[in-house]
């Protein structure tokens, strides 16, 4: 590994937007093996406001992602 190649530092946002992924990921697991359409609803909305919340980090690390372009 050279000096030049360092490790992208893990921020907040991104954090917040693997949390929230895997959270909507674990909870269209549970909606595929719901055995009553109303839990399956429901997962599948518990779910999509996961997604939700992961987007104002989505939209930040993005944002932060086009000012690093200088550093490489």
């Amino acid at each position: 590994m050279t000096p030049r190649a360092r490790a992208r530092r893990v921020t907040l946002d991104g954090q917040l937007l693997g949390y929230w992924e895997r959270e909507a990921a674990r909870l269209e697991t549970l909606a595929a093996a719901a055995r009553f359409a109303w839990q399956r609803r429901r997962y599948l909305r518990k779910a999509e406001a996961a997604r939700a919340k992961a987007e104002p980090s989505r939209l930040r690390e993005a944002a932060r992602g086009q000012g690093d372009a200088s550093e490489t």
